[in-house]
């Protein structure tokens, strides 16, 4: 039984929608449904700026900004970004993508960012349009009722509500809130990895327009990500199997630099760069959930799925969720009939991105996808390829066919070496399965 003294801190709130998680998929459904005349809440567990990995955005995020009104003040924190480059140990020279190549030639850069400040741009801009927003507040528990769900918030300083409210929009992202409370969130059975990162200054950049480019550097385990900053430090990470995570026996720091060194490319372009940030490792970095919707709730961004990091789809997938979510909402509360329709149509599409990004994901490490990515053949083809890494799956822009001739051609590639898809095919199942040693940020 609870005491009198903590009962009285206890008060009940209400809500047309509570957005829970203040990320950019969180902060964007929020700040549309605001703009529209609805009553938006919106809670934070922690407090803006603060740190988040996801540096790296794409080109189709761009619009997306503009709509928004964010565009300028994004401009002010980026580092322009116009392609991504592929480096490769097994293959004689390094290969860059320019976004401007893409089939739709409108959106030729995007922007690398801190992400303390872009999710800080995104959250004040849905407090300007008009949503309360609420920090150092964690939702734990969500109970749904003929009116739409009561949700149990604690604050900081231990104050509890209970806020009544007509719909829920779970954008907590990794933690997966309602995907966990009911039990639907499931390792992905056909990709698991792990990550371990860090910021360095004095990092080498290559020069002039390619300075803020991406890099991916693929090594025997996996593969790091290069990420300029506009403040001089670059960030670094590695994406690694599992079983390469479980053989750390020493702290995260020497562990993260001996990694780096198993990666000469790399290396060299940090000879002379200083880790100026604490290492972090994360694990379970793959898993998907059922469904995405259900009676007064939507589910955003990587609170539904998240694959891996290699194409930075995050923040695109949780803020053109968050676009689609809040037609969705609109629909749900203006139309209760309509209600399962729209949630139905808002489900198949968050299914959509994750299939799209998913096919090269799970190949991006194999012998065949890096040939041909660094060996890019057929211009149409390239094109076709570049624009779903620029994050152009959403829209109606006619690339199917390119992409599944693609596919042919990778899987004819296949077919003319058997004996080393197999033995990549083999050396995949096995690496997948192996547990990750670190499943905490440490």
């Amino acid at each position: 039984m609870r005491d009198s003294a903590h009962a009285v801190q206890q008060t009940v709130s209400r809500s047309d929608v509570l957005v829970i998680g203040g990320g950019p998929g969180g902060a964007t459904i929020a700040a549309l449904l605001a703009e529209r005349g609805r009553d938006v809440v919106l809670i934070e567990k922690a407090r803006h700026p603060r740190f988040h990995i996801g540096e790296s955005l794409l080109p189709l995020n761009m619009p997306l900004f503009e709509r928004l009104g964010v565009g300028e003040e994004i401009k002010t924190i980026g580092m322009p970004k116009y392609g991504a480059e592929f480096v490769s140990p097994w293959h004689p020279a390094a290969v860059t993508f320019d976004f401007a190549n893409a089939v739709d030639k409108a959106f030729p850069y995007a922007y690398q960012v801190r992400r303390s400040e872009f999710d800080h741009i995104l959250f004040r801009n849905a407090v300007v349009k008009g949503a309360v927003a609420v920090e150092g507040c964690r939702a734990s528990k969500v109970a749904f009722n003929a009116g739409g769900a009561e949700v149990a918030i604690r604050h900081d300083d231990g104050r509890e509500e209970n806020w009544q409210t007509k719909f829920v929009v779970d954008a907590s992202g990794r933690d997966t809130l309602l995907a966990s409370q009911f039990g639907m969130k499931r390792r992905n059975p056909v990709h698991n990895s792990a990550a371990i990162f860090g910021h360095f200054s004095g990092a080498k950049r290559h020069t002039g327009k390619a300075e803020g480019n991406i890099s991916l550097f693929w090594f025997d385990h996996g593969w790091f990500w290069f990420i300029p900053l506009h403040d001089g430090v670059t960030s670094i990470g590695a994406v690694c199997w599992p079983y390469y995570m479980k053989s750390r026996k020493t702290d995260p720091e020497t562990f993260f630099l001996e990694t780096i060194a198993l990666c000469p490319a790399l290396a060299e372009r940090l000879s002379d760069a200083k880790l100026c940030s604490p290492v972090t490792a994360t694990g379970n970095y793959s898993y998907k959930v059922k469904r995405a919707t259900g009676r007064n709730y939507l589910l955003l961004g990587d609170a539904f799925t998240f694959i891996d990091p290699v194409f930075s789809t995050g923040v695109l997938f949780a803020m053109q969720s968050a676009f689609a979510g809040a037609e969705t909402v609109t629909a749900c509360l203006d139309n209760p009939k309509q209600a399962n329709s729209a949630l139905r149509a808002f489900d198949r599409s968050m299914h959509h991105g994750p299939k799209v990004f998913s096919w090269f994901i799970y190949r991006v490490t194999t012998p065949t996808l890096r040939d041909l990515f660094m060996g890019p053949g057929n211009a149409k083809i390239q094109e076709a390829v570049l624009s779903v890494l620029a994050g152009d799956i959403f829209r109606k822009t006619p690339l199917a066919l390119r992409l599944f001739a693609f596919k042919l051609v990778y899987y004819a590639r296949n077919l003319l070496n058997p004996s080393r898809t197999l033995s990549a095919w083999k050396k995949r199942r096995r690496m997948m399965h192996e547990s990750p040693a670190v499943s905490t940020p440490v």
